[in-house]
């Protein structure tokens, strides 16, 4: 029996999670285990680990736009961003210390700064909204994402401080809320004619920054639970794995083509997460 953590299947998503989550003191607690190993979703969850990191690896990005919509239609958006949040600060601090010099970080602290403190707007929503209106929100955006991407739309123009306070804010906002950081920032640094390397070094100088402090508003909000990170402990191995697995990948076929199987990947777990086909996933 499932007497605390997550929802049965039964129960209205993301709610029980809310009402009955334990803080992070209780991290170290087996029954949290205990009870993540028990619950039928976590072949599911895997999986969606599984397939975020195999797109990301071969094509370099759409990890959090895979994730996210899959794991909010299992467990909520509030476990969903919580333990991808654990992730994504594991990777960063495996990645961090090889790119640090490499890393301007003039640039990188103003929007850091920016989306740190929008953070707190976008965590009160992920706290408080409707968790199925959340759910709604999310795949609009992540369509919309998706959208833009195909598109080719970047920001041609010079880097300015007021663009780059703003654009921080929205990827901030974005991030806390939903977990959805990436194309705000990927979409104005990539727009400049600056060296790759140092452009790729100063994306993960960005989300590590914004990793921490949203790692930092979680815990201190309750939104880090010890479901959340023995999630993770699951999750978590699978997407790095699966990353490394996908950039095997990436030499089989064209750039192009991989983007171009990236978008409807996405695209079409955008669709199928939507609460309107709850009825998939046994609800």
């Amino acid at each position: 029996m499932l007497q605390r953590g997550f929802p049965t299947a039964a129960n209205h998503v993301g709610t029980a999670l809310h009402t009955e989550s334990r803080p992070v003191t209780d991290l170290l607690d087996q029954l949290a285990l205990g009870t993540v190993i028990a619950d039928p979703r976590l072949p599911f969850a895997m999986g969606c680990a599984l397939l975020a990191g195999v797109t990301r690896g071969f094509s370099g990005f759409g990890s959090a736009l895979i994730y996210i919509p899959l794991m909010s239609a299992l467990y909520g958006p509030q476990l969903a961003a919580g333990s991808l949040v654990l992730i994504d600060l594991a990777v960063d601090a495996m990645l961090l210390p090889s790119l640090w010099r490499r890393v301007q970080w003039r640039e990188v602290w103003p929007m850091a700064a920016a989306a740190i403190i929008a953070g707190q707007f976008g965590t009160v929503i992920l706290e408080h909204a409707d968790p199925v209106m959340l759910r709604w929100i999310i795949s609009a955006i992540v369509l919309a994402v998706v959208a833009v991407l195909a598109l080719g739309w970047r920001y041609h123009g010079r880097p300015k401080l007021i663009v780059t306070l703003a654009v921080g804010a929205l990827s901030g906002l974005l991030g806390s809320s939903v977990q959805i950081a990436g194309p705000p920032v990927i979409m104005y640094w990539l727009g400049s004619a600056g060296d790759l390397a140092v452009l790729r070094a100063n994306f993960i100088g960005y989300f590590t920054l914004l990793t921490g402090g949203l790692f930092g508003t979680y815990f201190w909000r309750g939104i880090i639970t010890s479901e959340a990170v023995a999630l993770a402990l699951f999750t978590g191995p699978v997407q790095i794995l699966a990353t490394w697995l996908g950039t095997k990948l990436f030499h089989v076929a064209s750039a192009r083509a991989y983007r171009s199987a990236a978008y409807v990947v996405i695209a079409l777990v955008a669709l199928v997460s939507l609460p309107l086909f709850d009825s998939l996933w046994g609800r």
